[in-house]
């Protein structure tokens, strides 16, 4: 049979089709067929709305594939996000390849800590029924206003809200965002970096007893110096120069507060509980301290949910198109590290008050552990358990200390314009970390110190979000959506009101007791 020549082939006039075939862009990937023009009527124009199959009818093939593989990269591409060039100076948004993996890390990190060690403390003034109808309702809550925070970091669409005070501009305005929502949170990042030293340097302390025992010099470090060393490693860790540089960091912390965290709670359920142990609130002679005691204890709870501060800077890592938006991972890591808080914050709640009662120390459960069992358990297995608190702290301090870093370096390049030489960068994160030093020597109060940080920063993770849902996302007036989430942003304010008095009355009553008491 003979061959039919190839320009034969060419010559035959090709009929005309209804559809356009599917489009393979450069990375791989095809597009969806265009959408009927019914469809094309009810949607919106979109950047690459004018690459239509009537306007590339009449372009040659070379032309026709040049723009049909644009109109993919521009899909890939998604939003046209308008980046600001200052953006790829700063510690939180210089490096953009973060997952869910790096998202559940950073989260777990900042979630579980110290805070997790002193829920004992508030259930020993709340009692059973109060204590774990607080911390259900609050788990609850805070995990709705997490949420809505992935869900508004890219609400308006070629924008992308990078740090919760960005955000708060955009719900309440410039002025009024940056006056509501920069105190609490720099606050709470400073806050939480001054409880941390105490607690890491405490822990440092009882660390090195149990291991020295006996053997120990005779002039042992105090613990202003051991707060003092605890510090200085924070400060070399902080040189790392990003927030995904500290993935690594957050995976240790994360990894240590799971086992930590289990190993406090089974090692106290697991001894013998004190002879004079009881489960009562604990009476006080007047109803105001009782009052402001409660008050005071639901502010620690609040403080156990920390970490949505830090909600918006952490998704900022991660990449996002219009095809692969940085929402979907940024949940995604946030559910699986959710899950394990609650495997360790009820567990340590419960089973410490079973544990310890109303006898609980204001330290928390780690200081009772030591007080009560120090010659029960095995010698390293205490060890062991305050080494990995340590580690934790040490994490925690990073990433709670990131926004702060940012703030400082974006001062700087928006007076000159140009990056944050090394040496600037490192002075601003020595600086910060003996400020931190200095306010923790002043106020070594950790569990009145958590009360009040909980108190102050609460709208952060309770209030706030909502109100930012309701002015952004604007949902139907009068409908369950809005009042829910009004209710539920004046519920937070109010709450925040009657836990920071309690905290600062805790925190009065404490230093009274203690005629400023400096540690030794």
């Amino acid at each position: 049979m003979e061959e039919r020549p190839e320009t034969e082939l060419i010559s035959i006039p090709a009929t005309p089709r209804v559809s356009t075939p599917e489009i393979q862009t450069p990375s791989g990937q095809r597009s969806p067929r265009p959408a009927s023009k019914e469809a094309k009527s009810s949607t919106a124009w979109t950047p690459t709305s004018f690459i239509s199959p009537r306007f590339l009818s009449p372009i040659g093939t070379p032309m026709k594939r040049v723009l049909i593989n644009m109109k993919g990269y521009l899909e890939e591409v998604g939003h046209l996000t308008k980046l600001n060039p200052q953006d790829a100076w700063l510690p939180i948004t210089e490096s953009r390849n973060g997952n869910a993996h790096y998202a559940a890390f950073h989260n777990l990190n900042a979630g579980v800590g110290f805070q997790a060690l002193v829920l004992p403390v508030a259930f020993a003034f709340l009692g059973w029924s109060w204590g774990i109808l607080s911390l259900t309702i609050a788990y609850c809550w805070q995990l709705y206003t997490l949420w809505i925070l992935v869900q508004l970091h890219e609400a308006v669409p070629g924008k992308r809200y990078n740090r919760y005070v960005e955000l708060a501009q955009a719900a309440f305005g410039e002025r009024l965002g940056v006056w509501l929502a920069l105190f609490p949170t720099v606050y709470l990042s400073a806050g939480t970096a001054t409880a941390l030293i105490l607690i890491g340097g405490e822990t440092m302390k009882l660390f090195f007893q149990i291991v020295c025992g006996p053997l120990c010099s005779s002039n042992p470090l105090t613990t202003v110096e051991w707060y003092l060393v605890f510090t200085s490693l924070c400060i070399v860790l902080s040189q790392l120069p990003n927030l995904n540089s500290i993935a690594g960091l957050s995976l240790v912390g994360a990894v240590t507060a799971i086992t930590y965290s289990t190993m406090v709670w089974v090692l106290s359920v697991s001894q013998q509980r004190p002879p004079t142990i009881s489960y009562e609130p604990l009476s006080l002679p007047s109803s105001a301290a009782t009052f402001f005691s409660v008050m005071n204890a639901l502010g620690i709870v609040a403080f156990a949910f920390r970490g949505h501060n830090l909600v918006l800077e952490i998704q900022a890592t991660m990449p996002s198109t219009f095809k692969h938006p940085a929402h979907v991972p940024m949940w995604r890591g946030a559910k699986v590290s959710y899950f394990f808080i609650a495997m360790c914050l009820f567990p340590i709640a419960i089973g410490g008050f079973w544990a310890y009662g109303n006898l609980m120390p204001s330290g928390g459960i780690l200081n009772a552990l030591y007080a009560f069992h120090s010659h029960d358990i095995p010698r390293g297995l205490l060890a062991l358990t305050f080494l990995l608190v340590v580690f934790n702290c040490l994490s925690s301090f990073q990433i709670y200390s990131m926004p702060v870093f940012d703030s400082f370096e974006a001062g700087y390049t928006s007076r000159t314009n140009r990056p944050c030489p090394i040496w600037v960068r490192s002075g601003f994160r020595v600086f910060y970390g003996f400020v931190s030093f200095f306010i923790g020597v002043a106020l070594p109060f950790l569990s009145s110190l958590a009360g009040l940080l909980g108190g102050l920063t609460l709208p952060v993770t309770f209030a706030y979000p909502c109100f930012m849902w309701v002015l952004i996302k604007r949902p139907t007036k009068y409908s369950f959506n809005w009042y829910f989430n009004w209710i539920l942003g004046w519920l937070g304010i109010a709450f925040s009101l009657a836990f920071s008095i309690g905290g600062v009355w805790s925190m009065v009553n404490n230093g009274l007791k203690l005629k400023f008491f400096k540690p030794n």
